[in-house]
């Protein structure tokens, strides 16, 4: 993040974490971190809700799943959708190994991501606007 710049990072981080079946507690950290250093850096913050497969068992499945619901509410954080929702079960829109989208995916990926940010990132550049008036 550059210093004088307002920025909005997207934090979508933990798939790989909960693939190799870290610990709860360990994946929360990493993403509390990266929460708390990005709001010291006066920035908004952005979550992105990851899923893993349910083959882990359902208990870790869904405390995995809950974690970035729980930091959404804790920090106060806009959590945005899976982006592979529509994806995954696709098999023409996945690599081989059926974890990560291919070159087609793309896309669809980013289409899909801006339909949810840019009302997001007008809404925040608006309520900056106004704050410079009122200053």
């Amino acid at each position: 993040m550059c210093r004088g710049t307002r920025s909005t990072p997207i934090i979508e981080l933990g798939a790989n974490d909960g693939l190799r079946g870290l610990s709860i507690t360990h994946i929360r950290h990493n993403l509390e971190v990266l929460i708390k250093t990005s709001f010291a850096a006066n920035t908004n913050v952005f979550l992105m809700e990851i899923k893993i497969p349910p083959n882990y068992g359902k208990k870790y499945t869904q405390a995995f799943n809950q974690i970035y619901h729980k930091l959404a509410e804790q920090y106060n954080l806009t959590l945005l959708p899976f982006m592979l929702d529509d994806i995954i079960l696709n098999p023409e829109l996945m690599q081989v190994d059926g974890l990560h989208p291919n070159e087609k995916a793309q896309v669809i990926i980013s289409e899909n991501l801006w339909q949810t940010l840019e009302p997001l990132l007008n809404a925040d550049s608006n309520r900056e606007k106004r704050a410079l008036k009122v200053n």
